[in-house]
């Protein structure tokens, strides 16, 4: 295997023919960093192009906001532009930024929209601004008819989610401008709000709002379906699809089998292995009770890299899991700001060592059962991975 070479993440630039190497590198030496993240290419790629393949014919676009949900911007962006994606969705200018330097002809809409005295930014980026209120709609009107700027932007309809865009009876009202030849929307869409409940009637709902508000906009493309919006069939996926979580492995359709190549592998340096007498307790509350002679593994990842509190153990609560040389084993305490316990008592002695890795997630443990152990989802064990970890993007 080729040399890793190291990097930042935004010393990426466009993608080349073939990848030099089978993985790149950036953060602190792996030596010293309590944690390696690796992030799998490969698999983003596949699970992109089986989305598309899913979606088909409609376009299938990338939201790779949030630093691409936690896997770094740059390194996502090159890889699924190389791959053929045309049109991406980010959060905000910043991230437009980010995404412009390494993707030079994509489309790139903002889903935040337009804040106020941002329209000059977006035309120097050639970014398109989601537009979701007429306040916006009218200083984006005010400012291309003062620039002459041709760029596009999307319009928003907000057909249930109750958070941002325009409503339906303003959007109808709104369509007769699709008649004049500057009319500038580029892209009509909505967002689902129960896409990963199928049965939900509030998927209907929307759909069927979305379907009226299309006819008054016949020839824009148009875009509803997220990640989990794609597997609801061919009503959902219009002109565009716009995947997110699922191009990173987190599962689109919960309580069915993932669909998706897993992304991201997490891995803890062992700090110390120490014994704990019976009825001595371990970390911050003293809230988890060594029921036996107990040793434990400490590991130098926490809370501040990513690793949710949320997902500690205590005498009531089982909390996450790490595997330990092929062993599942269960976490031992509160998860800390920089460290973390887990119960090694079932292993064999001296099988962890001083130095050893730890998993954190790979191998038996997803990112899904990660936000199950914390109650929450895997959107946030994502978008939460911290940068004291030293990164491996592997290409191949």
């Amino acid at each position: 295997m080729a040399k890793a070479k190291t990097v930042t993440p935004q010393e990426i630039t466009a993608p080349a023919a073939e990848p030099a190497e089978t993985a790149i590198t950036s953060g602190s030496p792996a030596a010293e960093a309590g944690g390696i993240l690796t992030v799998d290419l490969s698999a983003i790629e596949a699970n992109w192009r089986a989305l598309q393949r899913r979606a088909m014919p409609s376009e299938c676009s990338a939201v790779i906001k949030a630093d691409a949900y936690g896997c770094g911007i740059e390194p996502v962006a090159v890889r699924l532009t190389k791959a053929g994606c045309r049109t991406f969705f980010v959060a905000d200018l910043g991230e437009a930024r980010r995404v412009r330097i390494v993707a030079p002809e994509a489309a790139i809409y903002v889903l935040n929209g337009l804040l106020p005295e941002t329209a000059a930014s977006f035309a120097d980026l050639r970014a398109r601004p989601v537009i979701g209120s007429m306040q916006e709609l009218a200083e984006w009107d005010v400012f291309c008819s003062a620039s002459q700027w041709r760029g596009g932007a999307a319009l928003h309809v907000d057909t249930g989610m109750n958070r941002l865009g325009i409503s339906a009876n303003d959007a109808a009202a709104l369509a007769p401008r699709i008649r004049s030849e500057n009319h500038g929307i580029t892209l009509l869409m909505s967002h689902l709000a129960c896409a990963e409940q199928p049965e939900h009637p509030l998927n209907a709902s929307q759909i069927g709002l979305f379907r009226e508000v299309r006819i008054l906009y016949r020839g824009i493309p148009s875009s509803l379906a997220n990640s989990s919006g794609i597997f609801l069939g061919n009503a959902a996926h219009c002109d565009m699809v716009r995947p997110g979580v699922a191009l990173y492995g987190v599962n689109p359709t919960p309580g069915r089998t993932n669909p998706m190549r897993p992304v991201i592998g997490l891995q803890a340096r062992i700090a110390q292995v120490r014994s704990v007498p019976k009825g001595e307790t371990i970390g911050y509350d003293a809230a988890w009770t060594a029921k036996r002679a107990t040793r434990i593994a400490v590991v130098a990842v926490g809370y501040a890299d990513g690793y949710l509190r949320a997902a500690s153990a205590s005498d009531t609560a089982p909390g996450g899991n790490a595997i330990v040389t092929g062993k599942r084993c269960p976490l031992a305490g509160r998860v800390s700001m920089d460290l973390l316990a887990i119960d090694i008592t079932e292993l064999p002695d001296n099988a962890a060592r001083r130095g050893d890795l730890a998993t954190l997630i790979g191998d038996e443990i997803g990112v899904d059962d990660l936000a199950a152990a914390a109650g929450t989802i895997g959107y946030e064990v994502l978008t939460s991975l911290g940068r004291r970890y030293h990164r491996v993007y592997r290409a191949i």
